[in-house]
């Protein structure tokens, strides 16, 4: 049995969502949110809320026990990228790109032998 939880259009880039996904694939769903929690990247605030929503969908929607679950998939892809603008020297336009993401997250339960 595989869970999904999706949050769009988060306000990070992918590249930077992707160094804290890294470090939490394959870990046990309450060992990676130990995890997240005492990392001090931004990324983690916004891959350890989505991973509770994922816990919390794999209780209440499927019954499934939390001891059991693991990170099968995460993975951030792009989202749209804002353009903006800001002035520069001499009356030129600085172009700025706000970058966004979209974060995927799948918990499987772990097969006993």
């Amino acid at each position: 049995m595989e869970v999904r939880a999706k949050t769009k259009h988060v306000s990070i880039s992918a590249q930077k969502l992707r160094l804290v996904c890294d470090k939490v694939r394959g870990l046990g769903a309450d060992q990676a949110i130990t995890v997240l929690t005492y990392m001090p990247q931004k990324g983690a605030d916004i891959v350890g809320k989505t991973m509770a929503s994922a816990v919390a969908n794999a209780e209440n929607n499927f019954d499934l026990n939390r001891d059991d679950l693991y990170v099968a998939q995460i993975f951030a892809d792009e989202g749209p990228s804002l353009k903006r603008m800001k002035a520069g020297a001499r009356g030129r336009y600085k172009p700025r790109v706000r970058r966004t993401s979209h974060l995927t997250i799948v918990l499987a339960e772990r097969e006993e032998d």
